[in-house]
């Protein structure tokens, strides 16, 4: 929604909130999108109004990522062009939140001194506060950054007003934070904390407001979201409960969820998505690495075969079913050997989707420490290259006969809006949570929001063509 009309004057240093545009710059995962969302309803609720044009914003926020280190290179690149929009504009605030800035703290200001506050992922319910000090009081170099804290629960936000960016046919609901794994590769415990769980009544009243609200899927979020409910002491409710309980809610018609553990998968959340036929049959399970060195190394817990048994079970009970995963190449000491069983491992487990990364050093983490140490066991940049290129290759494969089967079947599909690419055709995504562009009679606006069976005519990669006819 453009909102250039509604701030015709720049505000001055005293003008109230009300009267100000805020623009958020969003980077990394799904939590990080949802974390926006909170933090647009806090800034709503103090009378901020939402822009999609940075060089029109009196508050400039990029949420930033640390999961690899091009990402808090980037940040720092949004950075240095918002610099120099506030030349043009001294009264314009700048924001860093996110995990880098959890992660860097008060070393921010000394990179860019431009920037006005800096929050962590632990602060972000103290937003409207920290951004009175910095329009109001004209303080400088606003900081809160908290260390992990003793949590009992993350409900403070009930009482927020999201503002959701999207469709407004699918909406993130985030229901549990932190990781208590440890992995050596990954930041997340140390930016994100350890895992705690939000309780199911705060859950299922966010998720009563979207079916209020017209929203027909939500996304249950976590670093390890199928770890939901292990630290409550009061009560024995885990994802498979959690699912039950939101199955009822009258107006959703589809329940997704991300990211998973292998470790934290029971066999009663697989028995949960096979039989209730809200929750959609597609699983997003990390496996990171197909050599059980390397898996041990990066402290993942499970085996190879560990991970296929898994695979070959979620199979053998969910007709159907699409899994989606994770890897890392060119982890520390990686050999090639080591990293042609990752690419075997794609097609073994039946992976249909996976996002990868050449691994990059997090100096925090036990694995960026070996890589100082010992250089030798650093993979040179182009050899992970060479390997992420292969193995991308493999996925490609993978996805495209796993797509293949589709070419004449009628699936249902809901509509999430125009496609991108032709904004003549409509998109959407099969329970699978397979990409579909579809043509139907127009108009178009009346089937947004719909379930619809889409008769598929030809398969790609990593989408579906088809075509809808009443």
């Amino acid at each position: 929604m453009s909102t250039t009309t509604l701030n015709p004057l720049a505000p001055s240093e005293t003008q109230p909130l009300q009267q100000r545009l805020v623009f958020i710059e969003t980077q990394g995962c799904q939590m990080n999108e949802a974390d926006s969302e909170l933090m647009l309803g806090l800034l709503q609720r103090e009378g901020f109004i939402s822009t999609h044009e940075p060089t029109e914003a009196d508050l400039l926020i990029i949420n930033t990522c640390q999961i690899r280190g091009a990402a808090e290179d980037k940040a720092y690149s949004y950075l240095g062009r918002w610099a120099q929009l506030k030349k043009k504009r001294p009264h314009m605030k700048i924001a860093m939140a996110g995990c880098v800035a959890q992660q860097t703290g008060g070393a921010v200001f000394e990179r860019a001194k431009y920037v006005d506050v800096v929050f962590g992922t632990q602060n972000i319910h103290q937003l409207p506060q920290l951004v009175r000090r910095a329009f109001d009081e004209n303080e400088q170099h606003v900081l809160a950054v908290d260390k992990q804290k003793e949590r009992s629960t993350f409900d403070y936000f009930d009482d927020v007003t999201q503002i959701r960016q999207d469709n407004g046919v699918s909406a993130w609901v985030t229901i549990i934070e932190g990781c208590d794994y440890f992995c050596t590769y990954c930041v997340v415990p140390y930016t994100r904390g350890r895992q705690i769980s939000r309780s199911p009544n705060s859950v299922l009243a966010e998720v009563q407001r979207l079916a209020e609200q017209g929203y027909k899927e939500i996304t249950l979020l976590g670093q390890t979201v199928d770890a939901y409910g292990q630290d409550f002491n009061d009560r024995q409710f885990d994802l498979a409960d959690l699912f039950e309980l939101l199955s009822e809610v009258e107006g959703i018609e589809r329940i997704r969820f991300m990211t998973s553990h292998p470790l934290d998968l029971s066999d009663k959340i697989i028995e949960a998505i096979a039989n209730l036929p809200k929750v959609m049959e597609y699983i997003h399970i990390p496996m990171q690495s197909g050599d059980d060195t390397v898996l041990e190394r990066m402290k993942r817990g499970y085996t190879a075969d560990d991970y296929f048994r898994l695979s070959d079970k979620i199979h053998a009970k969910i007709p159907n079913v699409a899994l989606s995963g994770d890897y890392i190449v060119g982890f520390p000491g990686e050999t090639n050997e080591q990293f042609m069983k990752t690419v075997y491992s794609v097609a073994r487990s039946g992976i249909y989707y996976a996002n990868t990364a050449a691994y990059s050093a997090r100096k925090q983490t036990p694995a960026g420490v070996w890589e100082n140490r010992k250089v030798d066991e650093a993979i040179a940049d182009e050899v992970k290259q060479e390997r992420l290129q292969t193995l991308n290759t493999a996925i490609s494969k993978q996805a495209l006969a796993h797509n293949l089967p589709y070419e004449g079947q009628t699936v249902e599909v809901l509509v999430e809006g125009p496609s991108k690419r032709n904004p003549n055709r409509l998109t959407g995504r099969t329970r699978t949570n397979k990409v579909v562009n579809f043509d139907a009679p127009q108009p178009h606006a009346g089937l947004v929001g719909q379930l619809l069976m889409v008769h598929i005519t030809e398969a790609y990669a990593f989408s579906l063509m088809g075509v809808y006819t009443p």
